[in-house]
């Protein structure tokens, strides 16, 4: 009765714990009440800010044209940078909320005693209760709106209608936004030449095609997040970072996870080790014996890389040459806003929602991660779609961002638990196969790139790879976010990275000092890492056969594959 009453809750609350909330706000409004001297504080900010804008007001009254600003908005808020917004009376406006934001944020930060997590839920719910009426969402109140619907006779109004009845049909018949179907997996995605060799129930096993007439002897080994589907990594012809490494001369393999079915809720964490990893490195080794992998790993399919990684080197295995993952956390303790809704009661919450419809769904995943970048993933995509009546041109990155997977119940839950929850992995209590593993053991060179705006994986939480491993490990961190830092194709504009290797018995750096003391290069990261695979790798050799027949690893189909269309 209980899961099915948090299961009807969440359809309402978008999988967002009610519990989880009131006792934040409780553990916040419990330690204000009790802190009189934050209240004083309060109440004096208040003061000094209703003084200050009563002088901005009278300078705004007794001058003509655009003033100074009494308070600036913070750098990454573009909400209110045009010139219109300096004028009279949306100055006043913007200043008053901006004022405002500003003492809500005191209000809900530093009172002592309540707890670290508390105190960020509370923040973040007030700054998304505040944005909700941001005088930029609303057309009486937004200049820049205004001029755009008198120059344009409110046709801009019409179209946005227009765009929202199209978005209100399309999310009701469970379609994808619209402009993705000029982008088809197969015909503009994902369309370097390869084959199926190998599926199970969770993975096909993807052979490219090789380009050059010799190879790399050491393969690769791709293993993208289930959570994305594997295509990001291989976009479209000149923005395909399949294309770059098999046109660098390696043989590369990619894994394309099957999206889960209300049947495979029982598929755990273990699951995707044995049915994915291990079973990908199992059929590679078949297809080229006696070399070791250089294994790659992407965001949640880094940390289960890193995981078998680390089972291969406890008992020991030496079937991987180098390591390298893309935005990947190993430890959870600051693994940024995400750890607003990781807590025994959000986690419980959610457990009891995946527990009725056996998987944690797209859409709902999508809804956490847009709230935590509101102003740019849903307010101002509101005003360009729905005001301006204008639609972002959909681009190859953005049509695949909106073809997203589900999560088997079980998985997802032993993830949150045993990853952000407890943080199993970097405290030496994650089992596999019964016994603890630890990263400590890897031995084989590590790889790791960081993306500086990177809101999933925060690139110091990245960083903290380097307090878990005994061996060489390569910090690289990129210009970008999740996903537009890792593809970063060579030629593409306004991308730059620092890369610094540190050895085994290199001292430690903490995260600020590397990047304030590692030199910045321009361009894309990727030679970078071509060039590191390479000077651990052997002397060229001829392409190795697509499969291996007398292993069983006969072609199945060609690339993309079959997994990869599921829906």
């Amino acid at each position: 009765m209980d899961r099915s009453l948090h299961a009807a809750q969440a359809r309402i609350t978008g999988g967002i714990s009610p519990a989880a909330l009131v006792a934040a706000y409780l553990d916040w409004a419990a330690h204000l009440v009790g802190s009189p001297g934050k209240q004083m504080q309060l109440v004096r900010k208040a003061a000094r800010k209703t003084l200050r804008f009563a002088v901005y007001a009278g300078r705004c009254a007794s001058q003509d044209g655009a003033i100074g600003r009494c308070i600036e908005p913070l750098p990454q808020d573009r909400r209110f940078t045009g010139d219109v917004w300096r004028h009279w009376p949306h100055n006043l406006l913007h200043q008053a909320f901006l004022l405002n934001q500003q003492w809500w944020h005191n209000a809900t930060t530093g009172v002592r005693g309540v707890s670290r997590q508390h105190e960020a839920v509370v923040a973040f719910v007030a700054r998304q209760l505040l944005d909700t009426v941001s005088p930029s969402n609303f057309l009486l109140t937004n200049p820049e709106l205004l001029q755009r619907t008198v120059r344009e006779g409110g046709l801009n109004i019409l179209r946005g209608a227009q765009n929202l009845i199209e978005d209100w049909g399309r999310a009701m018949a469970g379609e994808k936004p619209a402009g993705t179907e000029r982008f088809q997996v197969g015909r503009d995605l994902a369309l370097t030449p390869g084959t199926v060799i190998h599926r199970n129930r969770l993975i096909e096993l993807i052979q490219y095609k090789p380009n050059t007439g010799t190879v790399r002897p050491e393969p690769v080994l791709i293993v993208p997040a289930w959570i994305m589907k594997y295509y990001v990594l291989d976009l479209s012809p000149g923005h395909s970072l399949v294309e770059h490494l098999v046109d660098q001369g390696f043989t590369v393999f990619m894994i394309s996870w099957r999206n889960p079915e209300p049947e495979d809720r029982d598929l755990g964490m273990e699951d995707y080790r044995k049915l994915g990893v291990m079973a990908a490195l199992d059929a590679v080794t078949a297809v080229i014996p006696g070399a070791p992998v250089h294994a790659v790993g992407y965001c949640l399919g880094g940390t289960l890389l890193a995981i078998a990684a680390a089972a291969l080197a406890r008992d020991p295995n030496e079937r991987l040459r180098s390591v390298t993952l893309f935005a990947t956390q190993t430890d959870f303790t600051e693994a940024g806003e995400l750890m607003l809704f990781i807590n025994e009661s959000q986690i419980t919450f959610l457990e009891d929602m995946m527990w009725e419809q056996g998987f944690l769904d797209a859409k709902q995943m999508t809804g956490a991660f847009q709230l935590l970048r509101s102003n740019d993933l849903i307010w101002s995509r509101m005003i360009h779609d729905y005001l301006l009546g204008e639609r972002a041109p959909m681009n190859a990155l953005m049509a695949w961002n909106a073809d997203a997977t589900r999560m088997p119940c079980r998985m997802h839950s032993e993830y949150l638990r045993r990853l952000f929850l407890d943080n199993d992995l970097a405290e030496g209590r994650y089992l596999v196969d019964g016994k603890p593993v630890a990263l400590s053991d890897i031995r084989a060179p590590v790889f790791a790139v960081g993306a500086e705006q990177d809101h999933v994986a925060p690139w110091r939480s990245v960083f903290k790879l380097h307090l878990q491993t005994d061996t060489d490990v390569t910090f690289l961190l990129t210009s970008g976010g999740h996903n537009s830092g890792i593809v970063s194709e060579p030629g593409h504009p306004g991308r730059s990275y620092q890369v610094r290797t540190q050895a085994s018995t290199d001292r430690f750096i903490d995260a600020d000092v590397w990047a304030a003391t590692t030199p910045r290069t321009e361009g894309s990261w990727w030679p970078e890492w071509c060039r590191w695979l390479e000077a651990r790798s052997g002397p060229p050799i001829a392409p190795p056969a697509i499969g291996a027949l007398d292993a069983g690893l006969t072609p199945l189909c060609d690339a993309p594959g079959r997994y990869v269309r599921q829906g």
